[in-house]
């Protein structure tokens, strides 16, 4: 049984106020767009995590693979008594492999924006893993937090990012987000992140426009959201999800397109979208892996080792600050 001694959920999470906030924000403008954090409510995070297990999305299982066949190494590099602090935990799977091979951890310390699926995942894992404190923190991680005080003995700071989730930012804000996260970690603080590579343009565009349908319904989950949440009277019936990749910019650019003029109420405000119109959601970036190295640089990490599958889909990356 979970000893709540060694389990603590810190609600830092923002409220009805500010998703409402954005979403009025982003329909006004003549380029709607809303911030991809907002598609991680409950009902999305169950969406991404059956998008992880579809053929076509290779992001989740090539950097499994990864992490499972140099867990051990990786390990060494952390160090006993390392506190590691994941940006966007999910589920926590890809934590259970660190865990595993890890030499007493101090603290795992999983940071999410979705409240009860943070919740649910962080309990689950404190009860497989009694001997290592989780502290869970729900807020939003892509600008400055308070980070509660951890137990155990002073071991470093260990920054987690899987997934590739820094390709959701454009590579400003994504230097912004690393320096952001180097200030959590503190002096001494290393990282370890994952990052998808440049490939084959069929590969990028299958995988965010499966057979299944799955992405499509994730991404307009976010619609459904602003109707629950907001109450909104948009039509799903004219909207679609629309994704492509764009080889000159190095990113999937991911879109909930109109499919004709009409207008919808959404938190007593009216808002007009025109046929053909674009909302953007999301974007994902891929890089080479010295192209990732530089925007790390900038941030002030510099690099320990990298690991890639044979295939060259996806890239693991230790970085260490200066």
């Amino acid at each position: 049984m979970r000893d709540d001694a060694r389990f603590a959920f810190h609600d830092l999470a923002p409220g009805e106020e500010s998703f409402r906030d954005a979403v009025w924000r982003g329909l006004a403008g003549p380029r709607k767009a809303i911030p991809c954090k907002f598609l991680y409510d409950e009902r999305g995070s169950e969406l991404f995590e059956q998008i992880c297990r579809l053929p076509e999305y290779y992001p989740t299982r090539t950097e499994i693979a990864i992490l499972e066949e140099n867990a051990d190494e990786i390990a060494a590099q952390m160090g006993a008594h390392c506190r590691i602090i994941e940006f966007g935990s999910g589920a926590s799977h890809k934590a259970r492999i660190l865990l595993q091979a890890l030499d007493r951890p101090a603290a795992y310390v999983p940071v999410d924006i979705s409240r009860e699926h943070l919740r649910e995942a962080a309990a689950s894992l404190a009860e497989d893993f009694p001997d290592a404190p989780v502290i869970a923190v729900c807020a939003d991680y892509t600008g400055p937090f308070p980070l509660p005080d951890l137990p155990g003995p002073a071991g470093k700071r260990v920054g987690f990012f899987p997934g590739s989730s820094i390709g959701n930012f454009e590579p400003e804000a994504a230097a912004r987000f690393l320096r952001n996260y180097a200030n959590i970690l503190g002096p001494g603080g290393e990282m370890l992140i994952g990052v998808d590579l440049k490939k084959d343009p069929h590969i990028l565009d299958a995988a965010y426009n499966d057979r299944a349908g799955i992405t499509a319904l994730f991404n307009l989950n976010l619609f459904e959201r602003i109707n629950r949440e907001l109450d909104g009277d948009l039509d799903l019936d004219l909207f679609e999800h629309f994704a492509f990749y764009s080889e000159s910019k190095g990113r999937i650019e991911i879109y909930i397109r109109s499919l004709a003029n009409h207008q919808a109420m959404i938190a007593g405000r009216r808002f007009r979208f025109s046929a053909g119109e674009l909302i953007h959601t999301e974007y994902s970036y891929k890089y080479s892996v010295g192209e990732f190295r530089e925007l790390a640089a900038s941030a002030g990490f510099r690099p320990v080792d990298t690991w890639i599958d044979e295939g060259e889909l996806f890239s693991v990356h230790y970085f260490r600050l200066r």
